[in-house]
C-alpha cells in the first residue's frame, strides 16, 4: 500500500521552520502521506501533516535523527534515559503521547523494520519496541513527513498515533561533505560527525545517491557523589580508604557511542517503467554504566575489585535493509511491485564486571547474548483514475501485501548466566545477566493483507476519501480496519477537515516471544531502598504464562476521530488547529513483577524455574487519549533586513485509563501486575503540553536560527509516591555564513541558558546519586551544549 504513495516533493523548498505551511504560490503540487490526491500545501490535506526538509534538520545541530525531530515537532517525544540497560543505546520515541510502537515508520513510502530490543527497565514505552530512527543518518535524509492521524487502513498495523515517512536524498551530479563537533558546557559529551553525500546519473534517466556517515560521542555524567560506606569496618573503625575513595562512582548520563552508516537510493526510468532500489546498513557500539557495586557488596570479589566496580553495558546494534521495486502501466492501471528485507540485531556485551559465583578467577567481561528481529515485505499495489460524477476523477487504489516476521534470542556465553556455586554468591555477569539457553527462541509469523482505497475531489471545494483493509495473521487471526476522511473549503482561505479511523496494532514478535531471567531492583515503598530479586520475563508461548491463564495475545484496536480548521493566506500566513480522540482497547503491556510470596498458585507454577517473580505481556488496559495541535506560520521579505520566517506550534494531550484486566488466576493482584507506577508511566510520563517557536532570518550570506522549545510538565511514579516535574523552556540559536558559493561555516548552542529539569525527591535519588530523573526526561539532563560545523558542496 505504502509503495503507491509518491511522496515526491518537486523542485520547491519548504520554509525553514519544521511546521510552517506554504502559500499556494510557492509550492508546486505534491503528494504526501495520507493521500494520493495532489495538493499544494499541508493545509490542503484532510489530516495534519508536518514536512521537515534537510535544511531544517541541519539547523537543529542535533547529532541524532530522533533528537532533531523532537526539536521540531512538539507531538514527537524522545526522552533521555540512563542506567536502563539496552534502552540507553536505543531510546524509545513516541507520537501524540502513545506508545513507541503505535507509530508506523516508512522509508521512501515502504515499511521500516523495528529494533530487536524490548524496553524493559522503567522507560517511557516499557514493554514496547520501536523503529530506531537514529540508525538512519541525517546526511541521507531529504525530508521527513509526519502524518499525525490514524492510518492503519492505509498502511497496516502500527499506524494508530500516526506515520513517519523518511524520504532519502535523490539528487545526482552534486554532493556535500560535512563535519561537525561539539560538547556540553560541563566539558563532557564531546562528539564529532563526518559525512559525505553524493550522487551521479547513468543512462540519462538513472541516478544513484549515497551517504556515508561516521559519528562518535563520549558519554556524559550528572551523577551525585556516593555517600555510602564502601568498605567493611576495620577493628570497629571506618576503613581508611573511605577518606580517599572517589565518590563519583556512578555514570548517570548519555551513553557513549560510535556509529557508522551507509545508505543508498537509486532509480531508473525507461519509458513509463520506473525501477527503484534503496537501503542501508548501520552499526553502533555503545557504552553505559549499571549500578556501582561497592567494595563490601556480596556481588563483589575483593580479590578482583578491592574498591568495588562499575559494570559497563556495551551493546552492539546493527540495522540492515534493502528494498527494490518496479512501477509500470498495465491497461491504464499503474502497478507497483516491491520486495524488501530488513534486520535489526542487538548484541549484549558486559565489561568491567565479574560473575561472583565463579570466584577470584572470574573473567571480567562476557558476551551476554543477542536479539534479532527480521522482516520481509512483498507488495503489489495498483491505482487507476476513473471518471466520476460532476466531471471529477475517482482515484481507486488497491493492493496485496505479504509480510514475514521472525525473532530470535541467542544465549550468551556460560559466564554471563551460569551460577558456579562459589560461596553461594549471585550467578551471572553483574550489570546485565546473560540470556540462558532456556531463553533461546527462534519463532516467526506471517500475515497477508488486502486493501482498497478511494479518493475523490468531488468539487473544487470538497474532497473525500475512504479506505478498507483486511489483514490475516498466522498467530492471532484476522483484523479489519477502515478510514473515512473529508475536507471542505469554506472560503478562499478557510477550510475544515475531519477523519474517522478504525485502526489496529498486531502484537509484535518481540512481545510474543521475548523471555529472560534477570536481576531487577525493587524499591521499598517506605524507604526507597533498592533490593535485587531474580525476575523472569516469560513469553506468550511459555508453560508458565499458559498455566497462569494468559492466552494468545490479541491485536490492539483503536477508534479515533480528528477534526480541524485551516487558514491559508496569500501573504505568507497560515494556521491550522486540529483536535483528536483515540479510544484504544486491549493495549499490550508488560506486567509488573508478581512474586512467589504473592500467590501460592504462582509459587507452584514457577516451581524450580529459578525465578522468584514473574512478569509477562498481556492485553490488560483500555485507554482514551485526547488532544489538540495548532500551527501558525508566517514568512515575509523585510527588504534590507533580509527574508524572515517564523512559526509557532503547540500540542496538548491527555490519556486516561478506562479499564484494567488481569488473568483470573491472579485476580486481586492488579496492584502488582499493573501498579500505580506503571499507570503513571502509561498516562503521564509524556509531557501533556509542548510548543516550539522558531525564527529564521536570511540576510545576504548570513542565516540566523532562533528556537524556543517548551516541554510541559510530566509525572514519574515512584514506589514512594508520584512526582510531577515542572515544564521547562530551552533556547537554541545558530549562525551560518556562506564563506563562498560552496563553503559554509556555522556554530550554535543548544539549551543556550543551561536549563536542567527539576531535581528528584531525595528519597528517590538513591542516596543523592540520581540528582535528576534518569528516565523520561524530555530534554535530558545534560544542560547546555555548543557546536560548530563546516560543509562543502561540490
Amino acid at each position: 500500500m505504502a509503495s503507491a504513495i509518491t511522496l515526491a516533493l518537486l523542485s520547491s523548498a519548504y520554509s525553514n521552520n519544521a511546521l510552517a505551511q506554504q502559500t499556494q504560490a510557492d509550492v508546486e503540487k505534491i503528494s504526501v502521506i495520507g493521500s494520493r490526491l495532489s495538493v499544494r500545501s499541508a493545509t490542503e490535506t484532510s489530516a495534519p501533516v508536518d514536512i521537515i526538509d534537510e535544511a531544517q534538520l541541519a539547523s537543529t545541530g542535533a547529532l541524532e535523527t530522533a533528537k532533531a525531530l523532537q526539536m521540531l515537532v512538539p507531538s514527537f517525544n524522545f526522552p533521555t534515559s540512563s542506567i536502563t540497560d539496552g534502552s540507553d543505546a536505543v531510546k524509545p520515541a513516541s507520537l501524540r503521547g502513545l506508545s513507541p510502537d503505535h507509530t508506523l515508520v516508512l522509508v521512501n513510502g515502504k515499511r521500516r523494520h523495528g529494533t530487536a530490543l524490548v524496553h524493559l527497565n522503567g522507560t517511557m514505552g516499557r514493554g514496547s519496541s520501536n523503529v530506531d530512527l537514529n540508525a538512519i543518518p541525517v546526511s541521507a535524509i531529504k525530508r521527513i513527513e509526519v502524518l499525525r492521524d490514524g492510518a492503519a487502513a492505509q498502511y497496516g498495523s502500527d499506524a494508530i498515533a500516526g506515520v513517519i515517512n523518511i524520504v532519502l536524498k535523490d539528487q545526482a551530479g552534486s554532493g556535500e561533505v560535512t563535519a561537525s563537533g561539539g560538547q556540553t558546557y560541563e566539558g563532557d559529551g564531546e562528539y564529532y560527525k563526518a559525512a559525505i553525500n553524493s550522487g551521479f546519473r547513468f543512462a540519462d534517466t538513472g541516478f544513484v545517491n549515497f551517504s556515508v556517515e561516521q559519528q562518535h560521542k563520549n558519554g556524559t555524567n550528572r551523577a551525585g557523589l556516593d555517600p555510602r560506606q564502601q568498605y567493611n569496618p576495620v577493628n570497629g573503625a571506618p576503613d581508611p580508604r573511605e577518606a580517599s575513595f572517589n565518590r563519583l562512582s556512578h555514570k548517570v548520563g548519555d551513553a557513549a557511542f560510535k556509529q557508522q552508516a551507509v545508505f543508498v537510493n537509486a532509480g531508473y526510468e525507461y519509458g513509463s517503467t520506473e525501477w527503484y532500489a534503496f537501503g542501508g546498513a548501520s552499526h553502533r557500539e555503545s557504552a553505559s554504566g549499571a549500578f556501582y557495586r561497592i567494595a563490601k557488596d556480596a556481588r563483589n570479589i575483593p580479590e578482583i575489585y578491592p574498591d568495588g566496580y562499575l559494570p559497563e553495558i556495551a551493546p552492539e546494534s546493527g540495522d540492515y535493509s534493502l528494498t527494490a521495486g518496479v512501477k509500470f502501466d498495465v491497461a491504464d492501471w499503474r502497478l507497483d511491485f516491491s520486495a524488501g528485507t530488513g534486520e535489526s540485531s542487538f548484541k549484549y556485551y558486559v565489561n568491567n564486571s565479574l560473575n561472583a559465583s565463579f570466584g577470584p578467577n572470574s573473567p571480567t567481561s562476557a558476551y551476554a547474548g543477542e536479539l534479532v528481529n527480521a522482516e520481509q515485505n512483498f507488495n503489489l499495489d495498483a491505482s487507476k483514475r476513473y471518471s466520476f460524477v460532476n466531471d471529477s476523477e475517482l482515484v481507486v487504489s488497491t493492493g496485496l501485501s505479504r509480510r514475514h516476521n521472525s525473532y530470535q534470542i541467542n544465549a550468551g556465553e556460560q559466564l554471563s548466566w551460569r551460577n558456579y556455586g562459589y560461596q553461594n554468591k549471585a550467578g551471572g555477569i553483574q550489570g546485565f545477566g546473560g540470556f540462558t539457553p532456556e531463553s533461546e527462541v527462534d519463532e516467526s509469523r506471517h500475515n497477508t493483507a488486502l486493501y482498497l482505497e478511494l479518493e475523490n475531489a468531488l468539487t473544487d471545494d470538497f474532497t473525500w476519501g475512504a479506505a478498507l483493509r483486511q489483514e490475516d495473521y498466522s498467530d492471532f487471526g484476522s483484523d479489519t480496519s477502515w478510514k473515512l476522511s473529508g475536507r471542505y473549503q469554506l472560503t478562499e482561505k478557510w477550510a475544515i477537515r475531519a477523519t474517522a479511523n478504525d485502526a489496529f496494532r498486531a502484537p509484535s514478535v518481540q512481545q510474543l516471544y521475548f523471555s529472560n531471567l534477570s536481576t531487577l531492583f525493587v524499591a521499598d515503598p517506605q524507604t526507597g531502598v533498592l533490593t535485587p530479586t531474580e525476575s523472569g520475563t516469560f513469553n506468550n508461548i511459555s508453560a508458565v504464562t499458559r498455566a497462569i491463564g494468559q492466552g494468545d495475545l490479541k491485536a490492539e484496536s483503536a477508534l479515533s476521530f480528528s477534526g480541524g480548521i485551516t487558514f491559508q493566506g496569500d501573504d505568507g500566513f497560515s494556521f491550522t488547529l486540529d483536535g483528536y480522540r483515540i479510544e484504544l482497547d486491549d493495549r499490550v503491556i508488560l506486567t509488573g513483577s508478581v512474586s512467589r510470596a504473592d500467590s501460592t498458585a504462582l509459587a507452584d507454577i514457577l516451581g524450580d524455574s529459578g525465578a522468584n517473580s514473574v512478569r509477562f505481556f498481556t492485553n490488560a488496559v483500555d485507554t482514551t487519549t485526547q488532544g489538540l495541535e495548532a500551527v501558525v506560520a508566517y514568512q515575509w521579505d523585510a527588504g534590507l533586513w533580509g527574508e524572515w520566517k517564523t512559526s509557532f506550534s503547540a500540542q496538548y494531550n491527555d490519556t486516561d485509563i478506562d479499564a484494567i484486566r488481569v488473568p483470573a488466576l491472579l485476580d486481586g493482584l492488579q496492584s502488582k501486575l499493573f501498579d500505580r507506577v506503571e499507570q503513571v508511566r502509561l498516562t503521564k510520563a509524556n509531557p501533556h503540553k509542548g510548543a516550539v517557536w522558531s525564527l529564521t532570518q536570511d540576510y545576504k550570506q548570513l542565516q540566523t536560527n532562533l528556537r524556543f522549545n517548551y516541554f510541559g510538565p510530566y509525572t514519574i511514579g515512584y514506589a514512594t509516591g508520584d512526582k510531577t516535574y515542572s515544564g521547562k523552556t530551552t533556547v537554541d540559536i545558530s549562525f551560518h555564513y556562506e564563506l563562498t558559493d560552496l563553503l559554509r561555516f556555522g556554530f550554535g548552542a543548544n539549551n543556550l541558558f543551561d536549563t536542567y529539569p527539576d531535581k528528584q525527591p531525595e528519597i528517590n535519588s538513591f542516596n543523592g546519586i540520581f540528582i535528576y530523573p534518569n528516565t523520561n526526561a524530555p530534554f535530558g539532563f545534560n544542560g547546555g551544549s555548543y557546536y560548530a560545523d563546516l560543509s562543502y558542496r561540490f
